[in-house]
């Protein structure tokens, strides 16, 4: 299993803006082999910026990269919420972080399970 995080510092004041953007997209991972699940976290929030992470799953690296090369990947990605009509909602750029899932374990006595 392999997970992929992109980090997002968004503007204060942009966040509304920022999680409409992820709403209303079309985002096409599962036309793909191998995605499993996605996530997008929202967590602190610091005097000029709050700190988002999306988080998706695949079954293994290979499938991710795939994604990220395919047609959908450019589709899902056109609109990222910093076009030139607007100010930008980012501090910076995204920071991707990928993981090797080297270990697991579920409670399967849970209501989230």
């Amino acid at each position: 299993m392999f997970i992929a995080m992109n980090r997002f510092q968004v503007k204060t004041g942009q966040e509304a803006a920022f999680e409409k953007v992820w709403a209303t997209r079309e985002s096409y991972l599962s036309e793909l082999p191998g995605f499993v699940e996605f996530h997008l976290l929202k967590g602190p929030v610091y005097d000029d910026h709050t700190l988002y992470s999306s988080h998706t799953t695949w079954a293994d690296k290979a499938d991710f990269e795939a994604w990220t090369k395919s047609d959908q990947f450019r589709r899902s990605h056109a609109r990222a919420g910093n076009d030139s009509a607007g100010p930008s909602l980012y501090l910076g750029h995204p920071k991707f972080e990928g993981f090797e899932v080297i270990q697991s374990e579920r409670n399967t006595k849970s209501a989230a399970a």
